[in-house]
């Protein structure tokens, strides 16, 4: 079962603009999918939309049975805020106790809420500004939370290790690829299995471009490919490039 987060700089986006590549994961990866309708700021700040991520989780393991799912095979997955929503509901599974988690699917995550890397030097204004990326993260964190919290930004946790395998997707010209990559780079050093893809000439949002773009499509294959192997399942048709 894929518990799945979906993006919108916290402050928008829904499950009916995810249903597709919702829909085409669930067929791909040959496995249920629950998308997350987590509440949103600026009516709501952290940590209001993380706690409601990590409760959904909780519910799918409780009930995965109900559901028809298998509660020992249940993965994170999301893109951009909602990845780093899925890398903070992996955190907390560890830190809590669980739920038992088998894998974490990271579409060009959100990981550094500082907006320091490079990337956002070089990339400020495809799809992604970092203005705009500013008011998003300062609505998020009106309650007065540290952006340097594990909770907003995974890639100051000090510690990663024991956090389940991971597939971390950046594209070339994105803003946040550089997050992303010192995301799993550190996940690499603390010895969590990861895989990271970097889509050449891709910018932020083509996960969901899989009707326009060829990229879109292969990336909704890879995670789908990178689920079912976590889910001990045989690739399905169209996952393997």
């Amino acid at each position: 079962m894929v518990v799945f987060f979906h993006g919108g700089s916290f402050s928008m986006g829904d499950l009916d603009l995810y249903d597709a590549p919702c829909r085409a994961l669930a067929s791909g990866a040959g496995s249920l999918v629950v998308a997350v309708a987590y509440r949103l700021s600026p009516e709501n700040p952290f940590p209001a939309g993380v706690e409601d991520a990590y409760r959904a989780t909780e519910w799918v393991v409780e009930h995965a049975g109900e559901l028809g799912g298998d509660p020992s095979r249940v993965a994170v997955a999301g893109d951009s805020a909602g990845g780093n929503i899925a890398a903070v509901v992996a955190l907390l599974a560890r830190e809590r106790g669980g739920p038992p988690l088998v894998f974490q699917a990271l579409v060009y995550p959100n990981t550094d809420a500082t907006l320091g890397s490079a990337s956002w030097e070089a990339f400020d204004g495809y799809v992604l500004t970092k203005e705009g990326m500013r008011e998003a993260f300062g609505a998020y964190l009106s309650g007065g939370a540290d952006p340097k919290d594990r909770r907003v930004s995974p890639l100051f946790a000090p510690d990663l290790e024991g956090l389940p395998p991971a597939l971390v997707v950046t594209g070339e010209y994105d803003p946040l690829r550089d997050e992303g990559e010192a995301y799993a780079a550190r996940l690499r050093e603390a010895g969590v299995g990861v895989r990271h893809t970097r889509y050449p000439g891709m910018i932020h949002g083509f996960f969901q471009m899989a009707g326009a773009l060829d990229a879109g499509g292969r990336v909704v294959r890879e995670v789908s490919a990178a689920l079912r192997s976590a889910f001990g399942e045989p690739a399905g048709p169209g996952t393997r490039e």
